[in-house]
């Protein structure tokens, strides 16, 4: 007698159930798919215990015809296949005909349905798969799908349910994806009576983003969109100081349909390089649309895994998408971000000031320190030559009664506050070199100091780059009394009176190769030095309130885009050693490394075996910082062992350029200079990304006047 026999419609039901239904979440998706499929415009979704008690899945699509509802819980029968041609431009959610005989084989399913307005429908009901009722039944057009006391029939499966909590995070995290796919219609989520999430149906995607992250998130996003010979692209994505501590805020839809993609995920991430701290990601709703016969949908039986056609062309359009959204833009955190801006009216205080201002604001020549107190009030009083007017809207009376009596001694007239008056920096002859790379042997706090502040006292320059007559004894003094001069303006010692030689400009091919965005040059704020914070952050201000750049990041960065440009340039650049150093290893390391030494000598380091398990280091860079070299050929070689996967130079270079510009730059607690503070801050506006460091830890943050003036309450809103 033969041993293979053909089972039983009931058991295969079961076995197919085992895998499309792996927990309550299982059923909800396949549900609310059918209800999407169907049309419909709102879906309600009933949870009781996490699921296993209750699942009810109630919508208002096209409903299923009379004659069709005991045929819809038979095994592979659907109405969105046709022929084996379907099969490769599938553009339904479901489309295999699984789903609800799986479930009604472990469940308790009642289906409610109508495909009219009459008011007419029919009730079936099924139990462990068996048909047990089925009557006429008035509801009104739609599907009303409840499915009870799930796994009764099934106990091993029910025994390895996780608890409660767990399977409504599984439930509710589906239904906020697939809430964020189809902002088109309104989706309800309540749990034993409570409401989750609830959203309009409006079609507008950032009101779901602010359904489900909060209002804070949806004011964080900046818009996606991007069009490609195969590919559209919509969405949204976080700004780069909002992040989640994993990839779970990451929504990928394609064609409608939310899916879990690596390859779309890490062209996302690619985008964001170096804009992101370590182990830090963003917030991201992508929706891609293409052709369905670029896309396979029928890899696995949960279908949320999907095969693309040209994975390759797809992942570069999301990368260079997404950098275009973030290029461009000031990325600044500050307190309360995306808050702080006025919304109404505002109330504002009368500003008095009692004390003595810095020589040189508007409004506020330099004082004589011979002349007495009446000529020191009638300086005050009389405006500064290229001053706005004296104000006439009334805070201290009008512009005449002001000049008749005349601020009291020591005192201002009120006047909202104004920049530092223009003035030509003192630059010195080798700006050029010091504003746009490391000088020469120049690293850590004394090289630091020895590069930055040793020009300062030279002539200066206008700012139409005509050089003024050199005055050492004018410009020492000016030096000597930094306190009291104005502020270096960043723009000028930028600008054309001390531009680069193009070899040191800005390398353009930075921002691309190394994964940031570049920053538009009139986005960089105009700073001007006020002073350093616990020898660690340097204060600066503009007529947009106060920043604080933290000295390490900013320096990393500028060392940063030098470095990568010189990895760029190893050739005829490399250092030989008269006495080599040597570098040990395991056996197994070693044979590793033997694989990977022309990916080092593309960088600059030629290593040359020296027994089974050593090397001797030949040569470098010569740029290496000094003192360090040994250091950073250590940690590149071993970088070059941790990486499993394939080694490429571009990753090697940028890995490399990381390590050196870390380990030159200066660190907290040096203290710095006027001098040496007002060249950080030139230098760090001439990169091409000067937002955040290579770990992608921001460099500067902003706490805007209107920030200040609410905290001190000098504005009520």
């Amino acid at each position: 007698m033969g041993k293979i026999h053909v089972l039983d419609e009931h058991l295969a039901n079961q076995i197919a159930a085992g895998e499309v239904v792996e927990r309550p979440a299982s059923v909800v998706k396949e549900l609310v798919e059918n209800a999407v499929d169907a049309g419909a415009t709102s879906i309600d979704i009933t949870i009781e215990e996490g699921g296993l008690s209750l699942i009810r899945v109630q919508d208002n699509g096209g409903g299923i015809e009379p004659e069709d509802m005991e045929t819809a819980f038979q095994r592979h029968a659907t109405s969105k296949l046709l022929s084996d041609r379907d099969l490769f431009r599938i553009a339904s959610l479901g489309f295999r005909g699984e789903a609800l005989p799986s479930i009604a084989a472990v469940a308790r399913v009642e289906c409610v349905s109508a495909s009219g307005d009459s008011g007419l429908g029919r009730r079936i009901r099924m139990e462990g798969g068996q048909l047990t009722a089925d009557e006429h039944a008035g509801c009104s057009q739609g599907t009303d799908m409840t499915v009870r006391d799930l796994f009764f029939n099934t106990p091993a499966r029910l025994k390895y349910m996780k608890s409660i909590q767990t399977e409504l995070g599984h439930i509710s995290d589906y239904i906020y994806r697939i809430a964020l796919a189809h902002p088109g219609i309104a989706f309800s989520l309540t749990h034993n009576g409570g409401s989750l999430l609830r959203t309009s149906g409006t079609g507008d995607r950032l009101q779901v983003i602010a359904a489900v992250y909060g209002t804070g998130t949806a004011k964080a996003m900046l818009p996606l969109r991007g069009e490609h010979a195969d590919y559209e692209l919509n969405g949204y994505i976080s700004k780069p100081e909002l992040t989640r501590a994993s990839r779970s805020a990451l929504t990928t839809v394609v064609n409608g349909r939310y899916i879990r993609s690596f390859a779309v995920q890490s062209s996302l991430l690619a985008a964001y390089h170096t804009l992101l701290p370590i182990n830090r990601f963003p917030v991201a709703v992508l929706e891609i649309g293409m052709h369905p016969g670029l896309v396979d949908v029928n890899v696995h039986p949960s279908k949320m895994e999907v095969r693309f056609s040209k994975e390759a062309e797809l992942k570069a359009f999301v990368e260079e998408t997404a950098r275009a959204a973030l290029g461009g833009r000031r990325h600044i955190p500050g307190p309360e971000s995306g808050r702080g801006e006025r919304s109404g009216p505002v109330y504002r205080q009368e500003q008095l000031r009692f004390h003595q201002p810095e020589p040189g604001f508007a409004g506020m020549p330099a004082a004589d320190p011979a002349a007495g107190a009446g000529a020191e009030t009638a300086a005050a009083s009389a405006p500064a030559a290229g001053s706005a007017p004296p104000r006439t809207d009334g805070a201290l009376g009008s512009a005449s009664a002001s000049a008749r009596k005349g601020p009291p001694p020591g005192s201002v007239a009120a006047g909202p506050w104004r920049a530092p008056a223009a003035q030509p920096p003192a630059v010195p002859p080798d700006a050029a070199q010091r504003l746009y790379a490391p000088a020469a042997g120049a690293f850590g706090a004394a090289g630091w100091r020895e590069s930055a502040a040793a020009g300062y006292a030279a002539s200066p320059a206008d700012p139409a780059g005509t050089p003024s007559p050199p005055d050492a004894a004018a410009s020492n003094s000016a030096a000597a009394a930094a306190d009291s001069a104005p502020s270096l303006p960043v723009a000028a010692a930028a600008g054309a009176s001390a531009s680069p030689p193009p070899e040191l400009a800005p390398d353009p091919a930075v921002p691309a190769a190394g994964g940031a965005p570049a920053a538009d040059a009139a986005g960089f704020p105009e700073l001007s030095w006020v002073g350093q914070l616990h020898g660690t952050y340097l204060i600066a201000q503009n007529e947009e309130g106060m920043y604080l750049i933290d000295q390490h990041a900013a320096h990393e960065r500028i060392n940063y885009e030098y470095y990568y440009r010189k990895f760029g340039e190893v050739s005829g650049e490399s250092q030989p050693l008269l006495l080599p150093f040597t570098l040990e290893y395991t056996s197994a390391d070693a044979l590793q490394l033997v694989e990977r030494l022309p990916l080092l000598a593309e960088a600059g380091v030629e290593l040359e075996p020296f027994g089974p398990q050593s090397f001797l280091v030949r040569s470098h860079p010569h740029w290496f910082p000094k003192g360090r070299e040994q250091e950073l050929v250590e940690e590149m070689a071993d970088w070059a062992l941790r990486e499993k996967r394939a080694v490429d130079i571009a990753k090697l270079r940028e890995e490399a350029a990381i390590l050196c510009s870390c380990k030159a730059s200066i660190k907290a607690n040096d203290r710095l200079s006027r001098e040496e503070g007002e060249t950080l801050l030139a230098r760090l506006a001439a990169c091409a990304q000067p937002y955040t460091c290579p770990h992608g830890r921001p460099i500067l943050v902003h706490i805007s006047v209107y920030q200040l003036e609410k905290m001190f309450k000098r504005v009520m809103s």
